[in-house]
């Protein structure tokens, strides 16, 4: 399985310290378990920031990183070894794996944190912590700060500053490394071929959740522990719903189905978007507007590259499908005021991507001092343009009511261009079509 090598998070912890400075200490605490109902608990899935400095996959634990430190930089507090626990909850690295495995300087039990944390931060000048984003954590916090203050007469230094470590931190995760793109490249190729399987299997008669259970079958197999995000199976009207979640109605010949669904591997996400006929060919009308958000999805690429900016590629589908539901009848007048009025909104209401990484939505600002950011190499993101005719609108010919169609990719930014890394699954009308048709040919 490829997985982020030790040796990567000990470059983010160095490059993470060397922008905090002297005189700081950076806090981060593991994500909490969750309750699903009564005392079953959610699959554990680490906090994508906490991840991306130790990879460190448990609950219970606290990240404390201080520059400087002369017996070593990086404290991890984690849960003891406890054999009666972990015959039940499975093995915990404990300290000695704290330090072995995940490369930590030290490692306490997290039981202790209360008597030892307070004099780690004591004498520091300056805190960096994402304050407001676990807040039973804010207020632990602000205890141990209280308790270092009480003793400022004895010659206690408490902290003078309190710095948001989300802007740091979420700038260096902006940048991929090349063993992240390779983590997200394994990602988006076992999605790929999820995708390819649910074309494979679609039939009139099943259900939306067929088609799930498909996808979720090919993320197992290929080693991925869960669905980057809830997977969308929205089939006729239902694709006119951006976020669709049911995933619980028949598949209809004649109909459209759009499937929205990625897997992630070591917390890495991937994030498809592909929309296939249900019978396996399509109408006249589906096939038009296919065409034209797969020209748009195409166009988008090229203005994605070092120097360009972050929207450039947005409002490169905007022209694309605003000139091209003008050519269809589906809007009237003439295609910069089209644009300027923002009349193809309610046809293409959301924007043409977001970064990918740790989060399917990832982390880092989309505008620097008031202007689009430029892209440079290691940026991750999606592609993903659309057009949504609602099942309702009056507006338009009954012939174009009810379709919705997706087509999303992933790319990096390279030296050149991009790198696409979602290239596995077919999107050209006609390959759609023929692996459809030798799918049924070879169940016949």
């Amino acid at each position: 399985m490829t997985r982020i090598p030790k040796s990567e998070f000990a470059r983010r912890r160095k490059a993470l310290m060397e922008q905090m400075g002297p005189d700081s200490i950076a806090i981060l605490p593991a994500a909490p378990m969750y309750i699903r109902n009564r005392d079953v608990e959610h699959v554990y899935r680490q906090d994508s920031d906490f991840q991306y400095l130790s990879g460190f996959p448990e609950p219970e634990a606290v990240i404390a990183l201080i520059p400087g430190r002369e017996h070593g930089e990086y404290v991890l507090f984690c849960r003891e070894r406890d054999p009666e626990r972990e015959l039940w909850d499975g093995l915990r690295a404990g300290q000695e794996g704290a330090v072995r495995d995940y490369g930590a300087d030290d490692a306490f039990p997290i039981g202790d944190i209360d008597d030892i944390l307070p004099g780690l931060i004591e004498g520091r000048e300056r805190v960096y912590y994402a304050i407001g984003s676990n807040e039973a954590f804010d207020h632990r916090l602000m205890e141990w700060i209280k308790s270092i203050r009480s003793k400022a007469r004895q010659g206690a230094q408490p902290p003078s500053e309190f710095v948001a470590l989300d802007h740091l931190l979420h700038d260096l995760r902006l940048y991929k490394s090349a063993a992240e793109v390779k983590v997200m490249q394994a990602a988006a190729e076992i999605s790929a071929r999820a995708h390819v399987r649910a074309m494979q299997a679609a039939r009139p008669g099943l259900f939306e959740y067929h088609l799930e259970a498909e996808l979720d079958y090919e993320f197992r197999k290929g080693g991925a522990k869960m669905p980057a995000y809830g997977s969308i199976v929205a089939s006729g009207r239902n694709a006119c719903i951006l976020h669709y979640r049911e995933n619980d109605q028949p598949l209809k010949d004649g109909d459209l189905v759009l499937i929205d669904a990625g897997c992630e591997i070591d917390c890495y996400a991937s994030d498809i978007t592909r929309t296939f006929p249900v019978s396996g060919r399509f109408s006249a009308e589906q096939k038009a507007i296919y065409e034209l958000v797969l020209a748009a999805n195409e166009e988008a690429f090229r203005h994605i590259a070092p120097g360009r900016h972050w929207n450039e590629a947005h409002e490169a589908t905007v022209r694309v499908i605003t000139a091209g539901l003008v050519e269809l009848g589906l809007l009237e007048g003439e295609l910069d005021e089209l644009i300027a009025s923002e009349a193809y909104k309610p046809f293409y209401m959301h924007r043409a991507g977001h970064w990918l990484g740790l989060d399917v939505h990832d982390v880092g600002d989309y505008k620097v001092g008031g202007q689009w950011r430029v892209l440079e190499p290691g940026m991750c993101m999606t592609v993903e343009p659309g057009i949504y005719i609602a099942a309702d609108n009056q507006q338009v010919a009954k012939k174009w009511r009810g379709i919705g169609v997706r087509i999303e990719d992933d790319v990096v930014v390279t030296r050149s261009g991009c790198q696409i890394l979602t290239g596995g699954v077919p999107k050209r009308v006609e390959e759609i079509e023929a692996l459809m048709a030798e799918a049924r040919q070879g169940s016949a």
